[in-house]
């Protein structure tokens, strides 16, 4: 088998679209964004957080699909095409794959954990259960390494599953199925939560605009979020450009996956809170809103089954779509640097992954090798590598794939494919201001934010 037929393509636009949503939308969109957005008093930081997917998030997402779609290359190797053989540039490739690598490995045990609750939900163990019997399930589940391993396994062994079909009858197939399923599944949540009294409230939370809660450092953090949501800034949005026909329009097509992304997080909020407000649950619980306070509430609701048994699944399935993307960054690296088929490259780089996820998964070990090595390897190792992917890896590979697309790539490769296939050749030198000047400042002002500088 060639490279290139190794490598695939998208079989049409809206098939890159799903897929790149897809990436986009995951445990950030469904778990994080509800609970941030709770701490930060929502309203005024729902808008700052829309500025900034418009300002920073879509200008970055833009330039990392543009460079993927001109050198038809994926990370590493799309950098050798369009600076050089020996260029610098290549780390920024190489932390592509790190980053790849790093972050499903600790993403992959939280993903692991929703397959958990969803067979725990339609197995009807949530039903009738008080809030310290909840508790007491996600505890029990935070202890038990064991248990955790298993779903890390079997989660990864899905998204192999997946990867190995390749772009078309693999990545591209369970994306059409799962992402319509999920927006499916979101919307009948949506209308469920549109009868509860609360909704109002709610609706009043997330989009109005009350600035009392809201910080410096919450603005910081909308700015993260934004960034970070669209998957942007660790190859994989150069990788599934790579995929991209010429045909296509790289500004539409991105805009549509923003699109989509944004509107999936501002549902979740819409159907968290008024379930959170009718219940008396605080709407800043952190983390733990999904996995040990809204189970609560679901089993206290009519058809809690199968709205907590829904609301899982469509947990898994944003995991799982997410997960697919980082998994196809480490495997295209092999494909093309190494000539390596997709099935070779695919399964070394998923057990390479799950071997690496192996100190994450045993966070909570403390029954099977004692409270040391809970303590030193599983809690500590979970916390540093998530750390190192989100708080470094994420911005640096963001702060330089914008630098590499507005100032490294020559001017008329830029602008030609931008303007390619779409009506909004126009934007073209607002999208380069933006990239060029206010991009790199953002993201340095979110980095020294997560490290704790300012």
């Amino acid at each position: 088998m060639s490279r290139d037929s190794a490598r695939g393509s998208w079989a049409s636009g809206l098939g890159f679209v799903l897929a790149a949503a897809g990436s986009a939308v995951g445990l950030g969109n469904v778990w994080r964004f509800p609970y941030i957005t709770g701490e930060n008093g929502g309203g005024l930081f729902v808008l700052i957080y829309l500025g900034a997917i418009a300002l920073v998030g879509l200008p970055v997402m833009i330039g990392e699909i543009l460079i993927g779609r001109a050198a038809q290359r994926s990370t590493v190797s799309a950098f050798k095409v369009l600076a050089g053989p020996t260029t610098r540039w290549r780390g920024l490739g190489w932390l592509g794959v790190v980053a790849a690598y790093s972050i499903l490995s600790f993403y992959g045990v939280v993903a692991g954990w929703t397959l958990h609750y969803t067979l725990l939900s339609a197995g009807g163990t949530l039903a009738g259960k008080d809030a310290a019997e909840i508790q007491l399930l996600f505890q029990s589940l935070d202890q038990d390494g064991a248990l955790s391993l298993l779903w890390f396994v079997l989660f990864m062994a899905a998204t192999v599953a997946v990867v190995l079909g390749g772009v078309r009858r693999g990545i591209e197939r369970w994306s059409v199925l799962l992402m319509p399923a999920l927006l499916l599944m979101m919307l009948g949540l949506l209308w469920h939560a549109a009868r509860l009294e609360a909704f109002p409230r709610a609706f009043d939370f997330v989009f109005g605009f009350d600035a009392d809660k809201l910080t410096p450092a919450g603005v910081l953090e909308a700015l993260g979020h934004a960034f970070f949501t669209l998957s942007v800034g660790m190859g994989g949005m150069l990788t599934y450009g790579s995929y991209l026909s010429r045909r296509e329009s790289v500004v539409g097509n991105a805009l549509a996956v923003g699109a989509l992304d944004t509107l999936i997080a501002l549902i979740a909020c819409l159907i968290i809170f008024p379930i959170t407000f009718s219940f008396g649950m605080e709407p800043a619980a952190g983390p733990g809103l999904i996995f040990a306070s809204l189970p609560i509430a679901f089993a206290q609701m009519p058809a809690g089954r199968l709205l907590a048994t829904t609301f899982f699944s469509l947990l898994l399935f944003a995991a799982l779509t997410s997960a697919i993307s980082l998994l196809e960054v480490a495997a295209a690296f092999f494909i093309d640097e190494k000539g390596w088929s997709r099935r070779k490259a695919t399964i070394v780089s998923g057990l390479g992954i799950t071997l690496l996820g192996v100190p994450a998964a045993l966070t909570g070990s403390t029954r099977l090798f004692g409270a040391d090595f809970a303590r030193l390897v599983g809690k500590e190792w979970f916390a540093w590598i998530a750390d190192l992917a989100s708080n470094w890896m994420l911005p640096v590979g963001g702060f330089l794939m914008a630098v590499f697309a507005a100032w490294i790539l020559p001017e008329r490769m830029r602008h030609q494919e931008f303007v390619t296939g779409t009506r909004l050749g126009r934007l073209y030198r607002g999208w380069l201001l933006l990239l060029r000047y206010f991009v790199p400042l953002a993201v340095v002002a979110v980095f020294l934010h997560s490290i704790g500088l300012i």
